[in-house]
């Protein structure tokens, strides 16, 4: 009669395997900006960042568009990232963001980052991984959907 293998063994075994793999979800990464530069950090050659200051197609998203009233929009966006859940803003001032977004399943922390550019009519927008090689695209899905929540919501706001 062959051994069967529980299935919660093998959940277990694979669950093990993928935090291995990805590391520790309490690892924190370099300080990306120090107090002095407000900039965004370029991504690195793994496909676990995105940002609208990058050039090539794997890495790249546009960046977020600056309604009539400037002010207003980047008001709206810390509001968004004050209030929506796993966000915590590290640092801010009227152009620059960094906050950490932590995930919600197994809480690894990534780095988001907002630049207001009044010169170019937009706010640049980053997001990157601190651990592991792949993201599943959670991090242009993150900025995505800051990008949609922006956009419904009301002028002045």
């Amino acid at each position: 009669m062959p051994y069967l293998v529980p299935r919660s063994a093998i959940f277990g075994l694979t669950l093990s395997l993928v935090l291995s793999l990805t590391g520790c979800a309490s690892r924190t990464g370099a300080t990306l900006d120090p107090a002095e530069e407000r900039t965004l950090a370029p991504c690195p050659a793994t496909p676990n960042c995105v940002s609208s200051d990058a050039t090539d197609s794997l890495h790249r998203i546009e960046p977020l568009a600056i309604g009539a009233d400037p002010e207003a929009s980047w008001q709206a966006l810390l509001a968004y990232l004050e209030s929506a859940p796993g966000f915590t803003i590290q640092v801010h001032d009227d152009a620059y963001v960094r906050a950490e977004a932590r995930t919600a399943l197994f809480g690894f922390v990534d780095d988001v980052q907002f630049q207001m550019r009044l010169d170019q009519g937009h706010i640049a927008m980053r997001s990157a991984s601190r651990v592991g090689l792949s993201d599943l695209g959670a991090n242009r899905r993150r900025l995505e959907a800051i990008r949609q929540a922006l956009a419904q919501a009301p002028e002045g706001t």
